[in-house]
């Protein structure tokens, strides 16, 4: 697809070309007026909401010195990017621009620079200017590891300074290589610190997704469990490794535990629906709106997903990475393990899949990120292999491009509520007691198992927290909760 549509859209971009670079009243362009062109550039030819925004119009400047002198009232690339999103926080909840993409890069492929210790922020409950937070998981091989960090720890300090809402992005996010995290014992949400301190160092980590797989044997039944923490083509190879264990193994049901998964490929969440299934190879798994340039550029049936038997992954040279054949397991029925951090590729996996199988989830509702970007990178076709690509920064953008629905054209905006949208089960997790993950001791796993063998959603008040989270490690990191579509890749 990305030789078409690179064909495609050279008459998206050459018309940009036609702005007069002769214009007497054009000076030299300095570096801050080559990025806002950069920015203007890609936002016009790709951005989802391009017809809603007047300073994307293709007509909003006749030359590039309009176009520069517009932009100077922008003190950075940041503030150029935001002054041309749609309606930013509430149609547009989700583009960004970066100033590293080398990081970007990696973030997509689980290398971030990170203590290995993955985290949630929560307010305290009775005082919401207050933070504390709770260890999801840790790394392993990583310094939060070796120092023995663990799930289900809170923490309220770092470096002797108690986490507020105004505080926490400086003192957990910033370029800072060593924090100092306090401890506290959770006391019903108003965390006490109990005196205990660990010194970790943030470092290059490479984050397997495919975290845990395992077959867990209940009753008369074996029951597969992956948790899977991003959609990576890196590690597709892994995924495929696990299904293909269980197949083996012979399982018969199978719970994907989604909980900490924010997204990432569109290609992968393809892929994992066609090892859950298998008994619908060249159906329409789902489909990609784009704005009407890139529509009229490309034949219509260039987006549209298709579930697949072949893994097949390529650099962005068109050189094979990985090329397989999918382990299926034919199932007429999987369990979904979810969150309010479970979003983009991984509701693309269940909206994909509830249009053909019975699809339960268990957990709380999730983020409702229906829509997908792509990276656009300054070069003369905003492809990272393009020519031209400017060596003077390191700016990409991240701009949704795109909203993605299933077979029956639907999605969830607001995103996947258990026992409403779809069949199941409210439980949010208990930050006195997360249990360890993969084990029965976790009680979502424990509720979501009694829910296979007995069918039982089981009598209970309502056991959604009332604490929501403000933020999470993994929101932190380039990638975020990011969907992208791997055509220019």
């Amino acid at each position: 697809m990305i030789k078409i549509i690179k064909l495609s859209l050279l008459s998206i971009i050459l018309f940009l070309t036609s702005c007069s670079k002769s214009d007497d009243n054009i000076t030299e362009p300095n570096l801050n007026d080559d990025i806002n062109y950069f920015i203007w550039k890609g936002m016009n030819a790709f951005y989802f909401w391009q017809k809603e925004v007047p300073n994307l119009a293709n007509n909003r400047f006749s030359n590039l010195y309009e176009l520069h002198t517009h932009f100077k009232d922008y003190s950075s690339p940041e503030n150029s990017f935001n002054s041309l999103l749609y309606q930013k926080g509430i149609s547009d909840r989700f583009s960004w621009i970066v100033d590293d993409y080398v990081a970007l890069e990696n973030s997509f492929q689980g290398i971030n620079q990170s203590t290995g210790m993955e985290f949630g922020l929560i307010r305290y409950s009775n005082n919401n200017k207050n933070v504390f937070g709770y260890v999801r998981y840790v790394i392993p091989n990583t310094d939060a590891a070796l120092k023995g960090i663990m799930r289900g720890m809170i923490f309220n300090t770092i470096n002797g300074t108690q986490i507020t809402d105004s505080n926490y992005t400086n003192l957990l996010f910033s370029d800072a290589s060593n924090l100092n995290i306090g401890f506290a014992d959770y006391n019903s949400g108003n965390p006490i610190a109990n005196g205990s301190t660990t010194n970790i160092t943030k470092e290059q980590v490479f984050e397997n997704p495919v975290a845990i797989a395992k077959v867990i044997n209940e009753g008369s039944k074996k029951v597969g469990y992956l948790l899977y923490n991003q959609f990576s083509s890196s590690y597709d190879g892994q995924l495929n490794a696990a299904f293909n264990s269980f197949k083996t193994q012979g399982v018969n049901d199978l719970i994907i535990d989604l909980r900490y998964n924010g997204g990432g490929s569109v290609r992968t969440a393809t892929y994992l629906g066609s090892m859950i299934t298998g008994q619908f190879n060249g159906e329409l798994y789902s489909k990609e709106v784009w704005n009407d340039k890139v529509k009229a550029a490309v034949t219509p049936d260039r987006f549209l997903n298709y579930f697949t038997d072949k893994i097949n992954v390529t650099d962005q040279n068109g050189n094979i990475v990985l090329q397989e054949t999918i382990n299926s397991l034919n199932f007429s029925k999987v369990y979904f393990i979810i969150s309010g951090s479970t979003a983009s590729a991984s509701e693309l996996v269940v909206n994909s899949l509830r249009a053909y199988i019975d699809v339960k989830i268990v957990g709380t509702t999730t983020v409702g990120k229906q829509v997908g970007s792509i990276t656009l990178y300054d070069s003369d076709n905003l492809f990272r292999d393009g020519e031209n690509l400017n060596a003077e920064h390191s700016y990409a953008m991240q701009p949704i491009v795109l909203e993605i629905s299933n077979k029956d054209d639907l999605n969830e905006s607001g995103g996947f509520i258990p026992g409403i949208t779809l069949p199941g089960i409210q439980l949010a997790e208990d930050y006195d007691n997360l249990g360890v993950l993969g084990e029965r001791s976790d009680p979502l796993l424990a509720r979501t198992l009694n829910y296979i063998t007995t069918g039982s959603k089981g009598n209970f008040k309502n056991e959604v927290q009332k604490y929501s989270e403000i933020y999470n490690s993994k929101l932190a990191t380039p990638a975020g909760n990011n969907m992208y579509s791997d055509y220019q890749r």
